[in-house]
């Protein structure tokens, strides 16, 4: 079998690549390991009959910020979208909380509660998302640099505002926080968000994570696909086919053929081989992918010792919950809320990033909870919620079944200090370790759901190790389409996207000479210098 392409793995990045070469009238094939599509985008009955669970990913505003899935007019094939009246409440342990909502007037008064100045800052920041929120998904999302996108911020900022803007974006959320509101409230929302990435408060960069989920919070709400997380993979199905490109299940690829330094055909577990004409693309991990499907042998020896210091990011527990009424939450506004973060405040906060660092299980956890039936109500039964919350646990420990339990059991005390009577309410559980994680998705290694550290170490340029910031790989014709690839986790079909262009910028009239150009850029960073660690068995690639 021959093709234009071949796309390895069926998740959304993957699925987004191969609609977009299916678009520019590529004959494409996608092959995939599992029995169904979606990698981490999927859903299941797990706890109890008639409760929807989103098995990973559950709430998706980067998805509807996105250019990216926007361009692929996917309401046209299925996917529509709900929101819970609040977007998000952080409930802090001395009893009070801070609410994002869509309105942002509602915003500062619940913020105004802490200083009397700081609902006034909620709105002055919201002002200037307001003025560039496209420009910024744009530049976020594109291949680095994001050239066009950083111009359209220079004209709408100024040099002056704009400088500002990169002091920001590399500041430490909890500095961010400091200095724009005088209470706690504020700096919470976006400390909390920041933590949906590995960020910790006093890591640089982490502002600006936290910054983009609470202002997108703002423009969009945290959106959920009406029926569940596959219904968004159904739609990138449907219009894949609908196009003309095919979707083989069961197929795992065992190897990708590389000949003459270019990428040039896939063996499938089965032993049949497809041939790719012009590309391969991977939504794999970028380990698995250059270790097992390609091979050192046909990579630069500095690349590889590059690759061995890859940085996963922390690995995942994850607790799904069928309740048998609306959770107990004595604040108003959790009830309201699609989103509930609660176990710490600011402090909290680094305590817990501290101690996934030092390989300590966290004392006090921070528990983010989501509320799909508050969200979406065709998720469970009327009068009753489908939930579930999940928390962070150290890489490099060996975690027993007891381990787990015992951590399970402690954020479901966080949740029932705040909503007592939760427990007496539960009608089913189902508890997703790290390794339960992987088993379901292999590129969910030990748990991690970011495809790799968010930190700034390893992102832009340096992800998934130092190169161009974009989809192209030191093998001619095979491009990094998963989260590996920068801009990296989340949601909204980036990485593939990036991969698609940089595909069909190969096959262009210019594209021998940009491909030459891009070679030698590569040659120049992958030449042979010190290559301590490349022999290392421990590799931190592993940590």
């Amino acid at each position: 079998m021959t093709v234009d392409a071949v796309v390895v793995g069926a998740g959304h990045n993957g699925l987004v690549a191969a609609n977009l070469l299916a678009d520019a009238g590529w004959d494409v094939v996608v092959c995939e390991a599992a029995d169904t599509p979606g990698g981490a985008v999927a859903s299941a009955e797990v706890t109890a009959p008639g409760f929807r669970t989103d098995l990973f990913s559950a709430f998706y505003p980067l998805a509807v910020a996105s250019p990216v899935l926007n361009a692929l007019d996917l309401g046209s094939y299925g996917v529509s979208w709900a929101r819970a009246p609040a977007v998000l409440a952080h409930l802090l342990p001395d009893g009070r909380s801070a609410t994002l909502w869509q309105d942002p007037a509602q915003t500062a008064a619940s913020l105004a509660k802490f200083g009397a100045a700081d609902g006034e800052a909620w709105l002055r920041i919201t002002a200037q998302w307001d003025r560039i929120g496209d420009a910024v998904v744009q530049a976020l999302l594109s291949p680095f640099p994001p050239v066009a996108a950083v111009g359209r911020l220079l004209r709408r900022l100024g040099v002056d505002e704009l400088l500002r803007l990169a002091r920001m974006a590399a500041q430490p959320v909890r500095r961010f926080g400091e200095e724009n509101f005088a209470g706690p409230g504020g700096p919470i929302l976006f400390a909390g968000n920041a933590l949906h990435a590995d960020l910790p408060p006093d890591g640089a960069g982490s502002a600006l994570y936290g910054w983009l989920l609470a202002m997108l919070g703002h423009s969009y709400g945290f959106p959920v696909p009406v029926g569940g997380a596959d219904v968004l993979i159904k739609g990138l199905v449907r219009r894949l086919e609908a196009k003309g490109g095919q979707l083989r299940l069961s197929a795992r690829v065992d190897k990708i053929v590389v000949s003459s330094g270019a990428a040039r055909a896939v063996v499938l577990q089965s032993g049949e081989r497809i041939d790719a004409r012009r590309a391969v693309l991977a939504d794999v991990a970028a380990p698995a992918l250059f270790d097992k499907l390609v091979g050192i042998d046909d990579l630069p020896r500095r690349f590889v010792a590059d690759l061995r210091h890859f940085q996963w990011d922390a690995p995942t527990v994850k607790i799904d919950w069928a309740v048998g009424a609306p959770v107990p939450w004595t604040d108003p506004d959790a009830r309201k809320a699609g989103t509930v973060h609660l176990g710490v405040d600011m402090d909290g906060l680094t305590d817990y990033a501290a101690d996934l660092s030092t390989r300590r299980i966290p004392r006090a956890p921070f528990v983010l909870f989501g509320q799909m039936t508050t969200a979406d109500p065709t998720r469970s039964p009327a009068g009753t919620e489908s939930a579930w919350a999940y928390t962070h646990l150290p890489r490099g420990v060996d975690f027993t079944a007891d381990d787990i339990a015992r951590h399970v059991e402690k954020v479901e005390a966080v949740v029932e200090a705040h909503a007592p009577g939760f427990r007496a309410a539960v009608l089913a559980r189902h508890v997703q370790a790290p390794a339960d994680l992987q088993r379901r998705d292999a590129n969910l290694v030990d748990g991690a759901i970011n495809g790799g550290t968010a930190q700034l170490h390893q992102q832009l340029v340096f992800r998934p190790v130092p190169g161009l910031g974009n989809a192209v790989t030191p093998v001619d014709r095979l491009y990094l389409a998963g989260s590996s690839a920068h801009p990296g986790g989340g949601v909204h079909g980036a990485p593939g996207a990036n991969a698609a262009h940089a595909a069909l910028a190969r096959e262009r009239v210019t594209g021998g000479a940009r491909h030459a150009f891009q070679a030698a850029l590569l040659r120049r960073i992958y030449r042979d210098g010190a290559l301590a660690g490349l022999d290392s068995q421990d590799s931190s690639a592993n940590r």
